[in-house]
């Protein structure tokens, strides 16, 4: 359970350190960009060696329909990201698009997952997530919508959450998590 907590505490560290301490993450410039992302990749590892042996009490079990609803959040949280990338009209209603997507992800798998290491996996994300949103906002209160959109980055972003849905749902059941149910 210690990798799963460090991999947690890591990831969020490394995102909030730019915020957390903005003076000092800008004295080292761009030569900072690639000890951060070794820093995720790491906190990635543990995160996923720490879940996979992780054990703890079982407060709850899926059942078709919270896979259901968890299917659901899986599509919005990939669209969040797509929406995000391809900038489509979405982003110009939500300042936050992949954050809200980790929140949408985190909740959808707490709600399928109720175990102890799920909770700090998950319940982690969603409380890294809900700061960052917060902290962003209070530091950077104006957001410049974005006002030009085309219908083809839209199609896009849709064609590419089913692909990439299915791709995730695949390496969910080569892995032996059936994510339907």
């Amino acid at each position: 359970m210690i990798w799963l907590i460090l991999g947690v505490l890591l990831w969020s560290g490394a995102h909030l350190f730019k915020r957390l301490a903005p003076e000092l993450r800008a004295s080292w410039g761009e030569k900072a960009k690639g000890p951060i992302a070794l820093l995720l990749l790491l906190s990635l590892v543990l995160m996923v060696v720490g879940y996979r042996t992780a054990d703890g009490a079982v407060y709850w079990g899926r059942t078709p329909i919270l896979a259901g609803i968890n299917n659901l959040l899986m599509l919005l949280s990939i669209y969040l990201f797509a929406a995000s990338g391809m900038k489509t009209r979405l982003t110009a209603r939500i300042r936050h698009p992949q954050l809200a997507g980790v929140k949408a992800w985190a909740l959808g798998h707490l709600l399928v997952n109720g175990d102890v290491p799920s909770f700090i996996l998950f319940g982690g994300m969603l409380i890294w997530a809900v700061l960052s949103v917060i902290q962003i906002n209070s530091m950077e209160p104006e957001w410049k919508k974005p006002t030009e959109f085309s219908t083809g980055k839209e199609i896009g972003a849709a064609v590419g959450t089913v692909v990439v849905f299915g791709a995730i749902a695949m390496i969910h059941t080569w892995l032996g998590y059936n994510p339907f149910g």
